[in-house]
Formats: C-alpha cells, sequence, structure tokens
C-alpha cells in the first residue's frame, strides 16, 4: 500500500475513534477489538495498531491483555493534547472547552507578552510586530482564512518570544481554538478593528520593552475574547477532576 493511501487510513481511523470517544458515543468502560475495528473501518491491524497507539498517548483508551481495548474516563485524557481539544470542540462539550482555553490563555499570554517586551531578541521582536501589521491589513480586507493563519501565528510567536519554553508549548492549543472557534461559526465573520490594532498594540509594546504595557494590550484582547464567547459559556458545566 502506497505511503500516502497508508497515512490517509491512520488518519482516518483515529479521527472516527477519538471523535466517537469524546463525544460518548463509545463511552466510558466500552471494550473494542482489534479484529472488530479492522472489519469495521476496513482497514489492516496495523493502521488499528498505530491508530490505538495515538489514543492511548492522548489517555483514551488502555489495551488489556486478552480483554480487548477498553475507552478511559474523560478524567484520564489529556487536556492539553489537539486532538483531544479538536475533538472535544466538535462536541456537545464545545462550550465548556472553549471556556477551559480561554481562561488558561488569559492566565498565560499576559504574562507572556510582558516576558517578551523584557526578554525577546529584537529579531523576534521584529517578526510579531511585522505580523501584526500584517493581520491588521488582511483583517481589514475581510480575508478570514489569511487572517486565521496571521492570528494563529502571532500568538505562536508571543508564546514564543516569552523565553518560557512551557508557555511556547501552548501555540498548538491555541491554534486549535482558533481553528476551531472559526470551522464551529464562534468566530466573528470579520475579526473587529479593535481587536486588530490590539494585537498591533502588544507587539509594539513588547518591541518597545514596555512589559507593563504589553500586558495590559494582551489582557484587552483577552477580555474581548472572553465576551465573545459568553453566549457559548452560559450554563456550560465545569469540572472538579483532572479536567
Amino acid at each position: 500500500m502506497p505511503r500516502k493511501a497508508a497515512t490517509s487510513l491512520h488518519h482516518r481511523a483515529i479521527e472516527n475513534l477519538g471523535q466517537r470517544i469524546v463525544d460518548g458515543s463509545l463511552p466510558e468502560g466500552h471494550v473494542m477489538l482489534a479484529e472488530q475495528l479492522e472489519t469495521e473501518l476496513n482497514v489492516s491491524r496495523s493502521v488499528i495498531r498505530e491508530a490505538v497507539r495515538v489514543l492511548q498517548s492522548s489517555g483514551l483508551v488502555e489495551t488489556i491483555k486478552r480483554v480487548g481495548i477498553r475507552v478511559l474516563p474523560a478524567s484520564f485524557w489529556n487536556p492539553f493534547d489537539p486532538l483531544v481539544i479538536r475533538w472535544r470542540l466538535a462536541s456537545a462539550g464545545r462550550g465548556a472547552q472553549l471556556r477551559s482555553l480561554a481562561e488558561l490563555r488569559t492566565a498565560v499570554e499576559p504574562i507572556a507578552a510582558e516576558l517578551a517586551a523584557a526578554n525577546a531578541p529584537e529579531q523576534l521582536k521584529q517578526e510579531l510586530l511585522d505580523t501584526a501589521d500584517e493581520l491588521l491589513a488582511v483583517g481589514k480586507s475581510g480575508d478570514a482564512a489569511a487572517a486565521l493563519s496571521l492570528d494563529i501565528r502571532f500568538h505562536a510567536l508571543m508564546l514564543a518570544a516569552s523565553g518560557n519554553p512551557m508557555f511556547a508549548r501552548l501555540a498548538d492549543q491555541v491554534a486549535e481554538t482558533l481553528s476551531g472557534r472559526t470551522s464551529h461559526g464562534l468566530m466573528p465573520e470579520q475579526i473587529g478593528s479593535q481587536a486588530l490594532h490590539l494585537h498591533v498594540d502588544v507587539a509594539q509594546a513588547i518591541w518597545n520593552g514596555d512589559y507593563q504595557a504589553a500586558r495590559t494590550a494582551s489582557e484587552s484582547i483577552m477580555r474581548q475574547v472572553l465576551h465573545e464567547l459568553s453566549p457559548s459559556l452560559a450554563d456550560q458545566p465545569r469540572s472538579f477532576g483532572q479536567n
């Protein structure tokens, strides 16, 4: 089988099983057999084996000798895994997932902006400023796809510019959030002028080394995000376990 076809089958199996586990179609404690999945998904044993390995790494399943592949409780799932985030955004728990991510970003990104202003090298500051300026121009033009790509890049650069590798690793989670909001119709059709200018304000403050202004502008972005999401967050239950 060509490598591209095998990769496609592998991806399809992961997406099929992962989404069904997260949306509850395959509930906690459900046991699957590899041979049954082969037939159901019309793929080879090796594809199932690789798909299960990915799902295990995300904390969704465990394999038990002479029993099968068992679905684990949500408390075992890795809440930072971009795949888990994507599947949750496509499920009935979308609002709660968005709130969790927005609150995480609100706690981290203003501090990241402050650290970037204090510590980032000039080349990275320039790249961030250029990206913000391009986002402003593209956002005003109404090119939603290009604006999304630039918005994802801006936040990834800012997290990296903090000099904190743990902050930088959150870039994938932020990307899934922004992409998910867009694909599920939870992003404004066009980025507002205020939000576009706030991104420039953050980048300019970082360029100037003004850590207080950088933090304030980033906090303003996140307050706006929470305001935009508020209709989706109403009556969403909170989890007081691991996730």
